[in-house]
């Protein structure tokens, strides 16, 4: 398995600093030989992309994708204007690649990215595709997108249980995909920014294998985002590992020395000066 490492930065918001902290990690699981997965991580953009079609033609499709997506990044203006550019001037690279021949080619896009340009922060979640954001806030997790899937569908219209859904044949199948049809957007959710939030975004090779409680379980086991990605990806190699697996475990903090910290430490010592007097 790939070594992982905690990256963190602290960033100035609207009404203060949060300390972000994150690792990635990306495998090619146990039963394919090319890893279709492609990922990016780097404040403010946090993405999966897991790519499809032919031997070569998911990894080109993915790559593509993460690559424009890359650039928006470093260009300091991600909102969903500039991504919905990227991922058309993706669409093109995928088509105009020699290798990309298959007319299934394609890849999911999925990812969070902090938005500062109002008087408060928050996080944006984009989708396309059946990769999947979650978010652990106050002990619950939550599913935050919904994915583009022929079983998802089922699921809404209520011809399919959850459970059934887990083990449906057609569970690969997706409904919306970068590279196929052009003009695709992302569905977008917007989320208020709570200190402690964790977020896991993810490709279906880790949740072909562990189940929400799964996850939940070892964010809870693990404080740090690169021990919690690594327990969570050496889990699902270890339950199989189907397919290519790609996770970044993405934390929200407060940074040592805030003054939010300042004045819990002085609010701590004057209680402790308070038991002393007594």
């Amino acid at each position: 398995m790939p070594e992982v490492s905690t990256q963190s930065i602290d960033v100035p918001v609207p009404g203060g600093v949060l300390e972000l902290s994150w690792a990635a990690v990306t495998d090619t699981g146990r039963r394919r030989e090319v890893n279709q997965d492609a990922v990016f991580a780097a404040y403010p953009l946090f993405v999966v992309a897991d790519g499809m079609g032919g031997h070569v033609g998911g990894e080109i499709a993915s790559a593509s994708t993460i690559d424009r997506l890359r650039a928006v990044a470093d260009s300091g203006h991600v909102n969903p204007k500039s991504i919905e550019k990227a991922l058309a001037r993706a669409v093109k690279d995928i088509a105009s690649h020699p290798e990309a021949t298959d007319d299934g080619t394609g890849t999911t896009v999925t990812g969070v990215f902090l938005d500062t340009s109002g008087d408060a922060a928050h996080w944006v979640t984009l989708n396309i595709g059946d990769s999947r954001v979650y978010l652990v806030r106050d002990g619950a997790i939550a599913q935050v997108t919904t994915d583009h899937s022929v079983v998802q569908e089922l699921v809404a219209a209520g011809r399919l249980s959850p459970e059934e859904a887990e083990n449906h044949p057609y569970g690969n199948v997706i409904t919306r995909a970068v590279g196929p049809s052009e003009g695709v957007k992302p569905d977008y959710v917007r989320l208020d920014v709570a200190q402690g939030d964790r977020f896991v975004i993810c490709s279906d090779g880790l949740t072909k294998e562990l189940t929400d409680y799964g996850i939940r379980h070892f964010l809870e086991e693990n404080a740090d985002p690169a021990d919690a990605a690594s327990a969570m990806m050496e889990a699902a190699l270890e339950n199989g590992g189907r397919d290519n697996i790609t996770i970044i475990v993405l934390d929200v903090g407060r940074p040592a020395g805030s003054a939010d910290e300042a004045a819990s430490d002085e609010d701590s010592a004057a209680d402790e000066a308070a038991t002393d007097e007594d």
